[in-house]
């Protein structure tokens, strides 16, 4: 699930502006790096918590030419779980819908016929495979 995911499912359950719920999840989710950046814990009941955390200054190794490179001390986010969150991942409890009583606007009455739609005859069109390519030899240098 993606963020536009995410707005088009609260929209749907709220009955709310998809322009609307946007911007609530753009607030969202920068109230919550503010705080991180601050260096405070953001805590959210029945999901989990995000918290910065510190990260000593280590030593590291190159992949690629086995060097040794100093790594500097950082600061990370980072998330833990709550319970409720675990517990519905493994399957220990289920999901509960809550419905919020959404004002939903009138739905405006449209005076243009309906068309209607031709059932299909139950043909598949099946898409045309391309010629396949045979592989060439590598070439030696």
């Amino acid at each position: 699930m993606n963020k536009s995911d995410l707005v088009d499912r609260v929209a749907d359950a709220t009955g709310e502006a998809k322009t609307k719920i946007s911007q609530v999840v753009d607030e969202t989710i920068n109230a919550v790096q503010g705080a991180l950046a601050k260096g405070e814990k953001v805590t959210i009941p029945g999901f989990g918590t995000f918290q910065p955390r510190a990260r000593k200054a280590r030593t590291g190794r190159n992949p690629r030419t086995g060097d040794t490179v100093k790594i500097p001390a950082t600061t990370i986010p980072v998330f833990k779980a709550g319970q409720a969150l675990k517990d519905l991942v493994s399957g220990k409890a289920k999901l509960t819908v809550t419905k919020t009583s959404a004002k939903k606007s009138p739905a405006k009455k449209s005076t243009a016929k309906k068309s209607t739609a031709k059932k299909s005859t139950g043909k598949k069109s099946t898409a045309k495979k391309s010629p396949s390519r045979k592989k060439t030899a590598a070439r030696k240098r």
